[in-house]
């Protein structure tokens, strides 16, 4: 085999999949860094439960006319015990149920936001969860195909899903929904997209290539 398909088969570090199925941000990573020492042996599952029932619990028996300062307080709540549990424990049996409670969390956050605003955002809350689908699509695909993630400043403008969910509440303070999450859909749907589709057809390039040149080697 020549020395260009073993490059190509050689393996690579893959980084943490469940950490990257979590698709943190600046401030989860901070925060879970911070306390990483003392909750490295805490089943992160915990910590990611403690932060979502609250918002749950917020969403079952609050209305419309909740107060910004009520959901922001339960979205605080839900963006530090969330962050923090980016540094426990990713290797115990639950740990596969992390990244799925941290979607539910940010997803529920997003629609509860919407419907704080008024009906006419939630079509609009949809919108952007269709982008962000896509984005966690991406995330568990390339990193089990490609051994790869998206680009860092797709990963930057990406935000992470607390910084998704704090975008997502200035939002409704300033009174900038629906519009707000129509142009925020738009927007990251395109640098999603566009980008995972410039990955793959480079992936799908490199492996032509390989199997051309296993070829070339076996005919020798």
């Amino acid at each position: 085999m020549s020395a260009a398909a073993t490059t190509a088969h050689a393996p690579t570090e893959r980084p943490s999949a469940l950490l990257v199925y979590r698709d943190d941000g600046a401030i989860a990573r901070a925060l879970g860094a911070a306390v990483a020492p003392r909750l490295r042996r805490v089943p992160a599952i915990l910590p990611a439960l403690a932060a979502v029932v609250p918002l749950l619990v917020a969403i079952a028996i609050s209305d419309a006319r909740a107060s910004n300062l009520a959901a922001g307080l339960v979205l605080a709540w839900l963006v530090i015990v969330g962050g923090l549990s980016h540094g426990a424990s990713h290797r115990d049996r639950m740990a596969w149920a992390v990244p799925p409670t941290v979607r539910l969390a940010e997803y529920a956050a997003l629609l509860w936001i919407a419907a704080l605003d008024d009906v006419a955002s939630q079509p609009a809350a949809f919108a952007l969860l269709c982008a962000l689908a896509f984005r966690a699509y991406d995330l568990v695909y390339r990193l089990r195909h490609q051994a790869s993630t998206p680009a860092a400043w797709v990963n930057a403008i990406s935000l992470g899903w607390e910084g998704r969910v704090i975008l997502a509440f200035l939002l409704l303070v300033a009174g900038a929904l629906p519009a707000g999450y129509f142009v925020w859909a738009a927007i990251v749907a395109a640098v999603f997209v566009g980008e995972a589709t410039v990955s793959w057809m480079a992936h799908a390039r490199g492996q032509r290539t390989v199997d051309y040149e296993d070829e070339e080697d076996e005919g020798q």
